[in-house]
């Protein structure tokens, strides 16, 4: 598994614009919901995927069952956020590589808990970057500065007060 830099991390956040979250709930109690809405009210488009909710909308934006289905008029996808089980990921991400790579794609993000390291290493020789066994609100909420308002110490060095 890679450690990668706060400048990493940073950069990738900075320059991903929209997520393609596979696995998102529509049920506001779990996780997946909570950070797609985060994300979502900081600007990034979230493309939800979910094939038992497929054809509602979650943020004002269809969800689709598969990577396959998203069609190509939503436009570039940058990263494919998974919130599903380790041992699912490898068929996740060949489905993104197949279906994404020609729109944008540059980032598998592999949630808390979850990690798959084959599947990285396919990715990886793709050309894409990976994170395996992070969030990406928590880690937006670090380098950017919100945690700190909840008393944690970010490890970054602010002047802001």
């Amino acid at each position: 598994m890679t450690d990668h830099s706060n400048t990493f991390l940073h950069n990738l956040l900075t320059e991903t614009k929209t997520i393609a979250m596979v696995g998102v709930s529509l049920n506001e109690l779990r996780p997946s919901y909570f950070v797609a809405r985060y994300l979502n009210l900081k600007g990034y488009r979230i493309i939800p995927i979910n094939p038992g909710q497929a054809g509602k909308t979650m943020f004002g934006q269809m969800i689709y069952a598969s990577l396959s289905d998203i069609p190509p008029e939503v436009g570039p996808i940058e990263m494919v956020d998974i919130f599903r089980r380790s041992e699912d990921v490898g068929t996740i991400v060949d489905d993104a590589i197949k279906f994404l790579r020609n729109r944008g794609l540059r980032t598998i993000w592999m949630q808390v808990g979850v990690v798959n390291e084959a599947a990285a290493a396919v990715a990886t020789a793709s050309g894409l970057n990976v994170v395996m066994n992070q969030c990406p609100k928590i880690e937006h909420q670090r380098l950017f500065g919100e945690l700190r308002k909840a008393g944690f110490n970010t490890g970054v060095i602010s002047s802001r007060l």
